[in-house]
C-alpha cells in the first residue's frame, strides 16, 4: 500500500507542475483573468508510461482511452462540460485552472464513425479542437478456415478493426506480407489469402497496435471439419457430430459428442509431427467434468471440461513426443454417468 501511496502523490505532483509550467507558458501574457471564450491550443499527455517513465508534454492529435491528458489553452475557469467524439466525459474541478485541464479519456469513448472532436464547454463559450481518439489495440479471436489455401477468402473475428491492416505476421526467418482486404467492419475482416501462407501467422494492425492468431495457417485437425481422418468411430453411446452450430469456440461449429459413462472412441491419421511442438484444443460440456486423451496410445492426459469454452496447448512431451500422429482417442472420465462434449479449434503448435 506504501507504494500505492507514493505513485499516487508523486502523480499528483507531476499534474501540479504540469499545469504551473502551462500556466506559465500561456500566450496569454495578461496579467488580468481572461474572461472570453475558451481556446483550446494544445492537448498532452500526463501521467507514466507503463515502464514508470513520466509522459513527454508534447502536442498530440491523438489520444489513447483510460489515459489522462493536459487540454492547454485558456478561459477554463468555468468549465461545465468536455467531450470526446460527443461523449461527456467526467472532468474534476480541482484538476482546472485557467489555462488547463488534466482529464482521464474515458474507456467507452466512441473512436469510429465520430467527429473526431474536442469540445470545451464553459459559461462564456464552447471551443473545439481537432483530435482523433485511438481504438484499443486489435483482439483477435480466431479465423476460419484455419487449414486454407492461396486464394481462399477467410473470415478473421476479433473487436476493434479500425481501417485495419492485415498481414502474414512477420518471423524471425520471413518478413512480413500483406494480406488483400476483402471487407472489413469493427468485429469481422474478410481476407484473401496470399502465397506461401502455409505455416503462418495472421496479424492485424490499426493505428494502436498489432494482434497475432493462436493458430497458424494449415495448422488444425478440426476447425468446422475434421482433416485427415482415415478410420474411427465411437466405442458405444449417441455417437458424435461434426456439423454442430449450436456452438463454437473458433468459426461456426463444434464437435459434438455425447458421451454414455466412461464411453470413448478412436481415430486414425497420418501426421508428420516434426513441425509441432504441442497439440492445441478448446473443450467445453454440458456440466463439469473431464476426459481422458492421449495420441497414439500413448500417455493419458486428463483434460478438465467446465461449462465455458478453455483453450489449451499440451505440450508434446507430456504426450510420448510422437514422431507422427497415428491416432487420437477420447474418453469421458468423470465417473458421473456422462456428460455432452464439445470439441474445437483441435490442431497442432509450431515450434
Amino acid at each position: 500500500m506504501k507504494n500505492l501511496k507514493i505513485v499516487s502523490i508523486v502523480a499528483c505532483l507531476t499534474w501540479v507542475l504540469s499545469l504551473v509550467f502551462f500556466t506559465s507558458c500561456s500566450n496569454d501574457d495578461s496579467t488580468d483573468v481572461y474572461t472570453g471564450a475558451p481556446v483550446i491550443e494544445s492537448v498532452m499527455p500526463s501521467g507514466y508510461n507503463l515502464d514508470g517513465s513520466i509522459k513527454p508534454l508534447e502536442p498530440t492529435k491523438l489520444v489513447d482511452p483510460k489515459n489522462y491528458y493536459v487540454i492547454h489553452g485558456k478561459g477554463f475557469l468555468n468549465t461545465t462540460k468536455v467531450y470526446f467524439n460527443d461523449y461527456d466525459t467526467y472532468f474534476k474541478s480541482t484538476f482546472v485552472t485557467d489555462t488547463d485541464i488534466i482529464i482521464l479519456v474515458d474507456e467507452n469513448t466512441p473512436y469510429a464513425n465520430a467527429s473526431n472532436k474536442l469540445k470545451v464547454v464553459t459559461k462564456s463559450g464552447t471551443a473545439e479542437f481537432d483530435l482523433m481518439v485511438a481504438p484499443p489495440v486489435p483482439t483477435f479471436s480466431g479465423f476460419n478456415y484455419i487449414n486454407c489455401a492461396e486464394g481462399d477468402e477467410v473470415v478473421i473475428k476479433g473487436k476493434y478493426f479500425l481501417d485495419p491492416i492485415v498481414t502474414l505476421a512477420k518471423t524471425d526467418t520471413q518478413p512480413a506480407v500483406p494480406v488483400q482486404v476483402v471487407s472489413s467492419t469493427l468485429e469481422q475482416i474478410v481476407v484473401k489469402i496470399p502465397a506461401n501462407a502455409n505455416h503462418r501467422y495472421l496479424a492485424v494492425a490499426n493505428i494502436s497496435g498489432t494482434a497475432v492468431s493462436k493458430e497458424a495457417i494449415g495448422t488444425a485437425l478440426y476447425d468446422d471439419k475434421l482433416y485427415g481422418m482415415q478410420w474411427g468411430g465411437p466405442w458405444a453411446g449417441k455417437g458424435v457430430n461434426f456439423d454442430f452450430a449450436g456452438d463454437s469456440y473458433q468459426g461456426e461449429k463444434s464437435w459434438q459428442w455425447e458421451f454414455g459413462p466412461w464411453d470413448g472412441g478412436n481415430w486414425g491419421f497420418n501426421v508428420d509431427m516434426a513441425p509441432y511442438k504441442a497439440f492445441r484444443i478448446a473443450v467445453k460440456g454440458a456440466k463439469n467434468g473431464q476426459v481422458n486423451f492421449n495420441l497414439n496410445g500413448g500417455p493419458n492426459y486428463v483434460i478438465p471440461v467446465t461449462t465455458t469454452w478453455v483453450y489449451m496447448e499440451i505440450p508434446l512431451d507430456k504426450l510420448g513426443n510422437p514422431s507422427s500422429l497415428t491416432m487420437i482417442t477420447f474418453q469421458e472420465s468423470n465417473n458421473d454417468g456422462g456428460n455432452t462434449v464439445l470439441f474445437d479449434d483441435l490442431g497442432f503448435v509450431l515450434k
